[in-house]
């Protein structure tokens, strides 16, 4: 088995953060540091440590966490901020988050321990979509949504753009809605509706393809019934 997969099935992460592992010289096969990508293993007799500590393969998990804001989708902080590791059990096996939600946003949060399904899960041809619904200090015109859909706007780091913006109601001074994303990248829908001049005060994710929060509380969790976590990994269509 190549040495990415085998440490992807221990829990850490992707195939391609294993790989980061690999390249940073932290991963020792039978006592030897192993660099080069594409080394393979024996799961049966050989030993992988990790910073100095035995891996071994784990029961898959699949989890679904209802996130509240005030915590960060990371595995630990320097700062000693909380992160969604307190709102699971203690005897979890090593886990991870699916993508992520920043500090300030909330809602449905995919954790698992699975480096493989999480890839399949991210990877942009499956076209995954996420459901939001974002609360704005303005109503956004209808001349700047079909801009959002159907050209996005330019940062320093790309494209922005949405598949779908609908509004759900009037809120306040601003409005409720609902906006679709096929990708995921940084605080996306901040940093889109910032540069037409619109600011998110409240952010939740309500589905990642077919899945939904449902009637679960917030700062709850539950695991993934067999079949949503197949039908996640085959990807989700969408239609405007």
């Amino acid at each position: 088995m190549r040495l990415q997969k085998y440490l992807a099935s221990c829990g850490l992460g992707s195939r391609r953060a294993c790989e980061s592992l690999i390249s940073e010289g932290v991963v020792a096969v039978n006592g030897q540091v192993v660099t080069e990508q594409g080394t393979t293993v024996d799961p049966e007799t050989d030993a992988v440590l990790v910073r100095g500590k035995p891996v071994s393969p784990e029961g898959f998990c699949y989890i679904l966490l209802n996130k509240p804001t005030g915590y960060l989708c990371t595995g630990s902080d320097p700062h000693g901020r909380d992160t969604f590791h307190a709102l699971l059990p203690n005897d979890l096996p090593r886990v991870f988050s699916v993508g992520r939600l920043d500090r300030d946003s909330e809602g449905l949060l995919i954790v698992t321990n699975d480096g493989d399904w999480a890839n399949r899960l991210q990877h942009p041809r499956h076209q995954v979509h996420k459901t939001y619904q974002v609360w704005t200090d303005r109503p956004i015109s209808h001349s700047k949504i079909t801009q959002l859909i159907e050209a996005g706007v330019r940062v320093d780091d790309g494209q922005l753009r949405a598949e779908a913006i609908r509004l759900i109601r009037p809120a306040g001074r601003g409005g409720q809605y609902e906006i679709v994303l096929s990708e995921g990248r940084n605080r996306h829908i901040r940093r889109m509706l910032e540069a037409v001049g619109v600011r998110v005060t409240r952010l939740r994710r309500t589905k990642i393809g077919p899945l939904g929060l449902g009637k679960l509380p917030l700062g709850q969790w539950r695991y993934l019934k067999p079949s949503e976590v197949t039908t996640l990994a085959r990807g989700n269509t969408f239609s405007r």
